[in-house]
């Protein structure tokens, strides 16, 4: 009863509160963004949603532009600078994700969305990750984040799709909120299952 209508209700009601109460937070990073990394400001990139589709999920950008003398860009960690470092270690890159959660593309609470090029590599069983809307922090997050192996990071947002209540996204919102501060199980940026897919996609072709 909670996933079919009551969680979406609460996306909506969460995600228009939070942006109107964050709004000057918003305004802030958005002017330093600009001042220190450049246009644009949000960055937009296609995500897997629901079911498997496809959209834009809307950041604070968190690199510069740099390239090189070919008109390359600089590999990201040479792009990623400290304020860039400051507003994903704290989540602030991310506000501009309660939009999408306003318009449908994701929840509060879900699987974090990763891009569609990863989507021919999941498991049968990783795949139920997508049964749900992805959110902007999920199971797999409050239980550690960009710390743990990925293959384990699947079978926590499995487990909540399978274990969806109220009193389950309530949790995750405050251990979410924990870590932050915390600044437990911090990477170095957004984190992507590569190893991973490239040993699945190896195994396929008998490499």
């Amino acid at each position: 009863m909670y996933a079919m209508f009551f969680k979406r209700f609460f996306d909506i009601v969460l995600s228009l509160f939070a942006l109107i109460v964050l709004s000057p937070i918003l305004l802030v990073v958005a002017i330093l963004v600009k001042i220190k990394l450049g246009s644009p400001v949000i960055h937009a990139a296609n995500r897997v949603g629901k079911n498997g589709k496809v959209f834009r999920l809307y950041k604070f950008r968190s690199m510069t532009n740099e390239k090189d003398e070919n008109g390359n860009l600089l590999p990201d960690e040479k792009r990623l600078t400290k304020f860039g470092r400051l507003i994903r270690a704290t989540s602030l890159d991310e506000l501009p994700e309660l939009v999408n959660i306003l318009k449908g593309d994701m929840s509060i609470i879900g699987p974090r969305p990763l891009p569609e090029i990863y989507l021919p590599y999941y498991t049968e069983r990783e795949n139920q990750r997508h049964n749900v809307r992805p959110g902007l922090s999920g199971w797999a997050q409050a239980n550690g984040r960009n710390s743990l192996p990925w293959a384990e990071r699947f079978e926590l947002d499995v487990w909540y799709t399978e274990h969806i209540s109220l009193w389950l996204d309530i949790k995750i919102i405050f251990l979410t909120v924990y870590k932050v501060f915390k600044r437990d199980g911090i990477g170095q940026g957004e984190q992507r299952p590569v190893s991973l897919h490239v040993e699945r996609s190896r195994q396929s072709l008998n490499i």
